[in-house]
């Protein structure tokens, strides 16, 4: 299996199961929850969605690197994943986009690459078990010290992983891309159609590019933002971006936003779904092997129609939980778990899957539409 030259690399699960392979890209050891996705397509998208902060992800797709890395799909700076997984690496990329391959891409961001590993039997295993601590190492392939090491690491349960994907400073998202924040918080000093403030929990570009698509002015803040700065700002409307970790662990960002509940027009995506549905008085609970795909089916109560979504969670909102008034809008067809909710009186609503795609169908971008129509409602009271 090893051919000459080829480095060997071990992946090690907290249940002591065992799994060989070699690297493809870069080296060294890291630990992380392993978690699967099943998107045949967009590995570029994941690798740089910072909600994967904290994770090893495994890609089901048994071929992996053909398209190569371009410029355009990128979903933040860099590469957030801890490591990756796959069964076959194809070195020769082939699309008219493609500008530098999967290895490169990785080795530049210092993260591992690792194929060979059998990637039906470790989602099986995740599927049966649940998902689970894990390292993956090309320096150490003694599998007692990797357990130990494993067995010696706190997971993502009550983990603020929030503070190490958020931006440091405020900016504004301008023709496609981040710009340095104006004194006084808006783009040429002029005002705005419809000005949206972005609190950064880990905010995927395809947001940003939606809201600036829709004619909307965005301002993005840390997530350390309190909802008095947020005010100040005199937005329109606020999303609450998706992120990574355990959304019980950030109680500070759950207090700014009760600071504008019901003050503002509220839009939550993913992690910034389950922040809101706490800021509402409800819980959240960690799901067995959570949702990681494009292909997730979401009933719409309202319409009755399904739709396929993208998502990336492994957290959900408890709706009998919340204490606020509010209406159970979406629903997961595989588990029946939370996916949309409504609060009228709160002026806010949010998805738990990724309604920008990217990867994946774009069934739900009329979400979009839908919090454009709010902050319009809410400027004409």
């Amino acid at each position: 299996m090893f051919g000459k030259g080829r480095k060997q690399a071990l992946l090690v699960l907290e249940d002591g199961t065992i799994y060989r392979g070699h690297a493809f890209a870069g080296k060294g050891e890291v630990l992380g929850e392993v978690v699967f996705n099943t998107g045949m397509t967009g590995y570029q998208e994941i690798l740089t969605d910072p909600s994967y902060k904290g994770q090893i992800v495994a890609m089901t797709c048994p071929l992996i690197g053909n398209t190569g890395i371009n410029f355009e799909d990128m979903e933040s700076a860099g590469i957030h994943v801890e490591g990756f997984i796959v069964r076959e690496y194809s070195d020769h990329p082939s699309n008219w986009r493609s500008r530098q391959s999967l290895k490169a891409f990785l080795e530049a961001h210092e993260k591992p690459g690792v194929e060979g590993i059998d990637t039906r039997a470790l989602t099986r295993r995740i599927r049966i078990t649940g998902a689970m601590r894990g390292v993956l190492s090309t320096e150490t392939l003694d599998a007692a010290s990797l357990l130990q090491r494993v067995r010696g690491y706190p997971g993502l349960v009550g983990r603020d992983l929030v503070k190490a994907v958020t931006c440091r400073e405020p900016y504004l998202w301008r023709d496609g891309a981040p710009r340095k924040m104006p004194p006084d918080g808006t783009a040429d000093g002029k005002p705005a159609c419809r000005r949206v403030v972005v609190v950064d929990c880990g905010v995927k570009y395809n947001i940003l590019r939606h809201l600036e698509r829709r004619g909307c002015e965005v301002l993005v803040l840390p997530a350390t933002a309190g909802g008095e700065e947020i005010l100040a700002l005199r937005p329109d409307g606020v999303l609450l971006s998706n992120g990574p970790g355990d959304p019980a662990a950030l109680p500070y960002i759950v207090e700014s936003v009760r600071a504008i509940l019901g003050k503002v027009p509220i839009f939550g995506i993913c992690l910034g779904h389950q922040i809101l549905g706490q800021a509402a008085g409800g819980r959240t609970e960690k799901l067995k092997f959570g949702h990681h795909g494009i292909n997730q089916p979401v009933m719409n109560r309202r319409s009755g129609r399904v739709e396929i979504t993208s998502q990336n969670h492994g957290f959900v909102v408890l709706p009998e939980t919340l204490t606020q008034e509010h209406e159970t809008i979406l629903d997961n067809l595989n588990d029946h778990t939370s996916e949309g909710i409504r609060y009228p009186a709160l002026k806010a609503f949010s998805v738990q899957h990724h309604p920008e795609a990217a990867p994946g169908p774009h069934d739900a971008d009329y979400l979009f539409a839908e919090f454009i129509r709010l902050m319009d409602a809410g400027k004409k009271a």
